[in-house]
């Protein structure tokens, strides 16, 4: 983060004022959000659909469009109706990965329980990385990251020669996310090039996102791709940015308004996130 000092009209700084009552925010939200429409520049802010322990306690019934989602974002990772596969945004796209391993772009009707996008722009990279397996990667990008408390995105592109995903296949509504993690599908592809789409986010972030890190893979001939669990590769450039704010879309269904969110999820969510063998 940068501190500038400028000098404005008085008009101006009027105006500034009236809106910083009206809306309860701060001088540097309101100027930060000015520069960027200005500049052309998009602040990285994260939108999420539902929370995750929604998922975990089975309510995964569509509440967002696809159309609306991607407004907020073009990069990120979710999942479908009935936990109906993975999914991957990436370059303004979405993406299904399906159970069956097949891959399409998702057309914006389709309704959405579970995701969470930003805009992205690299604020830092590194370039041919290796990565001898999962931990390897994280480990890279902890020394990337530049503090515990705030949310990151990671993107990192290249030849993968080992990659285990998982998708989650379509369940009956209710079904808790730790019972349909553990009939999950399980995918090992070799020689590979594409894209990790991932995200960090705060221990703190434990009720309303996946604590640490989540990665999703999509291959460069949108072929492949699913939840990653494990992966090797020696070249990687890998390129990410902190993300500081964060707007949160809450379902209005039924079964999200009378549900009992108030069980701690991480446990059955870092059950979720490792594979059926391990």
């Amino acid at each position: 983060m940068k501190t500038i000092t400028c000098t404005i009209p008085d008009s101006l700084y009027a105006a500034l004022q009236t809106r910083m009552d009206a809306d309860g925010e701060t001088s540097d939200h309101i100027i930060a959000t000015a520069l960027s429409k200005c500049l052309g520049a998009p602040l990285h802010t994260l939108f999420q659909v539902s929370t995750s322990a929604a998922l975990v306690e089975g309510i995964h019934q569509g509440a967002v469009r696809v159309s609306r989602l991607l407004r907020y974002g073009d990069f990120g990772l979710g999942t479908f109706a009935d936990l109906d596969g993975e999914m991957v945004v990436l370059d303004g796209v979405c993406y299904q990965i399906s159970s069956t391993g097949t891959v399409a772009p998702v057309e914006g009707e389709r309704l959405i329980p579970y995701a969470v996008v930003t805009r992205f722009g690299a604020s830092f990279r590194k370039e041919h990385q290796a990565a001898e397996n999962f931990s390897g990667l994280l480990e890279i990008c902890d020394r990337l990251r530049g503090s515990d408390n705030v949310f990151f995105a990671f993107r990192a592109n290249g030849t993968f020669h080992a990659v285990k995903t998982r998708v989650m296949k379509p369940v009956s509504e209710g079904t808790t996310l730790t019972e349909a993690a553990s009939a999950q599908a399980e995918f090992c592809f070799e020689g590979l090039s594409g894209t990790l789409v991932g995200l960090w986010s705060p221990a703190f972030a434990g009720s309303f996102s996946v604590p640490g890190y989540h990665f999703h893979f999509l291959s460069e001939d949108r072929q492949h791709g699913g939840h990653v669990l494990e992966c090797r590769a020696s070249k990687l450039d890998i390129e990410g940015c902190p993300i500081t704010e964060m707007h949160v879309s809450l379902p209005e269904t039924e079964q999200f308004l009378r549900a009992d969110l108030s069980r701690d999820p991480i446990k059955d969510l870092l059950t979720a996130e490792r594979s059926k063998s391990s």
